[in-house]
């Protein structure tokens, strides 16, 4: 029964341990959040920035004979779309090229020129980290992940079941 009581109070004491670490942490990252001196980015914003350095034109004849097709979707300009010419003289679909900067670095898809500004994408990313950060926390229904928990809880091996 002593034997019993001291692993429990032993287990008790390192999930304690493990809780408070992870309450630390999770406080030193929203101190830090908290004191960045430039707000985060929303997409709105972010795309008042592309608009901005990359203003979105009309395709013309002469344009359409210089690019052929967007090289995002692959399909060929007509005359009329909104595309954008970027300063590495690559020409996109508006919407294809506004997509692609929201999803991956602002770059050019095809050679990798910088589109916008570091610090520009870096605060975008930052607020698009937290809402997926956001997204991560809420349960979504799996019950391995439930499972694994509780089992956690109650200080159970469940490798054996995953392997």
């Amino acid at each position: 029964m002593r034997r019993s009581v001291c692993e429990f109070l032993y287990e008790l004491y390192a999930k304690t341990i493990v809780l408070l670490t992870y309450m630390l942490i999770q406080l030193i990252l929203i101190i830090r959040y908290l004191k960045s001196n430039t707000p985060a980015i929303s997409t709105t914003q972010y795309l008042s920035f592309i608009e901005e350095k990359n203003p979105a034109i009309r395709c013309t004849t002469r344009l359409k004979a210089e690019h052929i097709d967007c090289r995002v979707c692959l399909s060929e300009f007509q005359e009329g779309e909104k595309v954008r010419n970027l300063n590495c003289r690559h020409t996109f679909h508006k919407d294809c090229l506004d997509q692609w900067l929201q999803q991956y670095c602002a770059t050019c898809p095809l050679c990798r020129h910088k589109v916008l500004p570091d610090h520009v994408v870096a605060n975008y990313n930052l607020l698009q980290n937290h809402l997926q950060e956001e997204e991560e926390e809420d349960y979504d229904g799996n019950d391995h992940q439930l499972i694994f928990f509780l089992s956690a809880l109650r200080g159970g091996s469940t490798w054996h079941t995953y392997l």
